[in-house]
């Protein structure tokens, strides 16, 4: 049976697209495209990234989210806040002032995402055992990275850990919380507070299970204006104290670089920043590396701290973190109620931790026939020795070898590029306004019908 389609939280906006090529040139799987002057989404090739809607010059690329008022459908409204969301704020600004402005916005409740890691940790640790043969391990943390592995290196999705990130096991155990103190389930709806736009493509199309225990998913920068500009205007006074738990500095550190890897034994490694990790991942699939028991693979810069739609530089987010998982220490919270409902939670989410095993979808695949698949990667190497290998991307398509590829599955022509056409030109197999009609196709007619 074939897989779903992705999700994908990433759109763009055609009206308001110029075709700079500024998102396909940074797109690290090359899922862009540009025909007739606007950039085009390749969905089985995009991983939520972000990294196009960070460079887009006039915002024609959104990152679409629920309806911050979807939340008053429901009596039972919580903020499933990461530790990245306190971070965006200055270090006169507490948690608890930023969960009382929340809660003055609507949220009954506000949970933090990290309480799910002293939760996941043992059973991590129990995995991470277990699995000893299989090297290396790789986090399934980051939702980005779990999509790049599935298209980009399918040979390495055995090597996934099976377990729901920190952020899924919250949002049980927080729904199992409320269950408990007699809350009606259907009128519970969570709604995580998101650094990236990855995380909202994975609670609306997850991996590895059916459904998300998540409602919705607001955007990071939309509640941190909201919550900044409430806390400025009260400066400092707020009406509503909510109930906090503490967390520890290893839970504080988690979603960080080197949250995971300084927690899981071994030879472990942390590797941030999308290109960074495709570099990494290449060599390692050339077994040029060998003898890692575990990677913690994130596709952000700073990991969460850097991601798409946070405010706050990623550095200064990171040292305030650092300062308050300082304070926090490791280990044990210090708080025996706090202690002893982690226990509990470890029990009853045991069996509800792991996750069926990731597929491939790789978007290298040709063709669903072998022979088939054999044919065309013979073709795309002959088109390929006919390109100039300059990766120029006047042709719309981001690489020589991306072109090649686009030809044989029907979706470009070879004549598109501009150093063929002057080759058939030559030839006298096209004319100039031949060409020039083609390069319209691509670029759009406002590019190329202007007077000079």
């Amino acid at each position: 049976m074939r897989d779903p389609d992705f999700h994908h939280a990433l759109k763009i906006v055609r009206e308001l697209c110029i075709g700079c090529t500024h998102c396909m040139n940074i797109c690290p799987t090359e899922a862009i495209r540009v025909k007739n002057g606007k950039a085009v989404l390749i969905d089985n090739r995009c991983v939520d990234c972000g990294f196009c809607y960070r460079v887009c010059p006039v915002n024609a690329i959104i990152v679409e989210q629920d309806d911050f008022d979807r939340i008053f459908e429901y009596k039972v409204r919580v903020a499933l806040v990461p530790a990245v969301m306190t971070g965006q704020f200055a270090d006169n600004i507490t948690t608890r002032q930023i969960h009382s402005e929340l809660m003055e916005l609507g949220f009954t409740h506000v949970y933090e995402v990290e309480q799910g890691v002293e939760v996941l940790y043992e059973t991590m640790k129990e995995y991470l055992e277990n699995r000893k043969e299989t090297k290396p391990l790789i986090s399934s943390f980051c939702p980005a990275i779990v999509r790049l592995i599935q298209v980009k290196f399918p040979a390495l999705v055995d090597n996934l850990i099976h377990l729901k990130p920190p952020l899924d096991v919250s949002a049980l155990d927080f729904r199992r919380q409320l269950a408990e103190q007699g809350y009606d389930n259907n009128e519970t709806g969570i709604f995580y507070i998101t650094p990236c736009a990855a995380k909202i493509a994975a609670v609306k199309s997850p991996v590895g299970e059916k459904n998300s225990p998540i409602t919705g998913v607001i955007n990071m920068n939309f509640i941190f204006n909201k919550v900044f500009t409430r806390i400025k205007q009260r400066k400092g006074n707020s009406c509503i104290i909510p109930e906090t738990r503490n967390l520890t500095g290893r839970a504080i550190m988690w979603s960080l670089t080197n949250g995971e890897s300084t927690h899981t034994g071994g030879r472990s490694l942390a590797v941030d920043e999308i290109h960074n990790v495709i570099n990494f991942l290449e060599q390692l699939e050339n077994e040029e590396m060998k003898d890692i028991d575990f990677l913690e693979l994130r596709a952000c810069d700073e990991s969460c701290a850097g991601g798409v739609l946070t405010t706050a530089n990623r550095f200064f987010t990171v040292e305030r973190l650092k300062k308050l998982a300082a304070r926090a220490g490791d280990g044990v919270t210090g708080n025996k109620k706090d202690n002893n409902m982690i226990e509990r939670a470890k029990t009853r989410l045991k069996k509800q931790i792991p996750i069926q095993p990731v597929r491939p979808r790789s978007m290298l695949k040709l063709d669903e026939d072998m022979a088939e698949a054999l044919r065309k990667m013979k073709r795309v190497e002959e088109i390929g020795k006919c390109l100039p290998d300059v990766d120029c991307a006047a042709c719309g398509s981001p690489s020589c070898q991306s072109f090649a590829e686009d030809i044989v599955q029907g979706y470009a022509k070879l004549n598109q590029c501009v150093f063929v056409q002057r080759i058939f030109e030559k030839k006298g197999i096209l004319s100039s306004e031949e060409s020039f009609s083609i390069m319209k196709e691509v670029w759009g007619s406002d590019k190329l019908d202007k007077n000079c």
